[in-house]
């Protein structure tokens, strides 16, 4: 892997959190299947949900979800099928924040579950951006290992687009 193609992204940051074998599978292009259910349910929030706000908005490596700008600002979003994996979901957030951050953009970030109808607003503060530091140089470690991480089960495994390429 030539070092000019690696880069930390959003998508990786929200699977570290979940599962480090996926963070190598896809920042060396493995494609998921994209038949999954789960797959097809997340592009279906991601071109349903907030009609009337923009979609997509790309910065560097990053493709946030959603965007608007109000009289307090840039305020970025991130959507989710459920809150289930919260924690990941801010981090991913926290990262798109930060990246923003470093090119001399400030926003807010909100993280979003419609089908649960919630959303919570995110902050990017300097706990978690020496957190983000971290998890990048580790996601950078996996990415740079010869093979992926040996699989692991976990819950996530059950509903997971790449349960076949680990588990037959």
């Amino acid at each position: 892997m030539n070092a000019r193609e690696i880069n930390v992204s959003g998508t990786l940051v929200w699977y570290y959190y979940i599962c480090p074998r996926e963070v190598w599978l896809i920042g060396h292009q493995i494609t998921a299947d994209q038949d999954n259910a789960n797959v097809s349910l997340g592009r279906f929030i991601q071109d349903h949900t907030y009609p009337r706000e923009r979609k997509e908005l790309a910065v560097g490596q990053s493709k946030m979800d959603v965007f608007r700008v109000t009289n307090e600002g840039l305020i970025i979003g991130e959507v989710k099928k459920s809150s289930k994996f919260r924690s990941s979901a801010r981090m991913q957030l926290a990262f798109y924040l930060n990246e923003l951050k470093q090119r001399g953009i400030e926003a807010r970030g909100e993280l979003r579950f419609p089908k649960e109808k919630r959303k919570e607003e995110v902050v990017l503060d300097e706990q978690t951006e020496r957190e983000l530091d971290k998890v990048c140089r580790e996601i950078l470690r996996i990415l740079y290992l010869p093979a992926p991480p040996g699989p692991k089960k976990i819950s996530f495994c059950r509903n997971c687009a790449y349960a076949e390429f680990c588990w037959s």
